[in-house]
């Protein structure tokens, strides 16, 4: 009887490369530099407001902006505020469409190995282990997958669509 060998099955997709994950990266980064400046003028509009009718008082501080960012508790709850923000619009759009704005115009997606998009608890493992995108850096191996792609159990593909 004839031994059959298995043979080597190629993925039916593309994985990117460092170059292209990067550009979704730094497409991101710009439109979340942008929601954190309206988040922050929301924040600064609350404390204002907040001051305006007596809830708050500055003691020794300048401004608004001074009391939010030298305060010891306004500056906490102000850093997690920021926070998640940002852990808020990778989850929704990782787990929604597998995309954020950036990866659309890379044309990259997150999934699960069988095409699946993934959990919120994989979103947040990714955001935790992704040292702020510099595991993007490990994406060497014969998958290109990234350390936060591995630590959340997902792939990043290339896509054809738009």
């Amino acid at each position: 009887m004839k031994k059959i060998k298995p043979k080597h099955i190629a993925p039916s997709h593309q994985y990117p490369s460092l170059f292209r994950r990067l550009g979704a990266w730094f497409y991101d980064m710009l439109i979340i530099v942008a929601i954190l400046m309206v988040a922050g003028a929301l924040a600064m509009a609350i404390v204002a407001s907040l001051l305006h009718i007596g809830v708050l008082t500055l003691g020794n501080y300048q401004d608004a902006s001074d009391y939010l960012m030298s305060d010891p508790t306004a500056s906490m709850l102000y850093s997690a505020y920021l926070a998640m923000i940002i852990i808020g619009f990778y989850s929704y759009f990782w787990t929604q469409a597998g995309q954020t704005l950036g990866m659309r115009a890379w044309k990259l997606k997150l999934q699960n190995q069988d095409g699946s998009h993934i959990k919120i608890t994989q979103a947040l493992i990714r955001i935790a282990t992704s040292a702020f995108g510099l595991g993007n850096l490990l994406a060497f191996n014969s998958q290109r997958r990234s350390m936060q792609d591995i630590m959340a159990e997902c792939e990043m593909i290339v896509t054809d669509n738009v």
